[in-house]
């Protein structure tokens, strides 16, 4: 594979770590709303933050899966 397509490639990588950051972050986020409610509990609240937490980690999940799929394409590449 040329170097121009692995250039690529690896930027490509370089954002799917930055989106699995990001929900990294926003899951901390959603951790501290929640710890917050337990001196203000609020039920309604509780559940969509309850939901959100694993939506955003169903998306860690996934985006790392792709991640290590994308890797093994880059690394066969790198091999040619």
């Amino acid at each position: 594979m040329d170097e121009q397509k692995l250039e690529h490639m690896r930027s490509v990588l370089s954002k799917l770590e930055d989106i699995k950051n990001t929900q990294e972050s926003i899951i901390d986020k959603i951790n501290h709303v929640i710890t917050d409610l337990f001196e203000h509990p609020d039920k309604d609240l509780e559940k969509v933050m309850e939901s959100a937490h694993q939506k955003a980690s169903d998306n860690v999940d996934t985006v790392r899966e792709a991640m290590d799929e994308y890797e093994m394409k880059i690394n066969k590449g790198e091999n040619e």
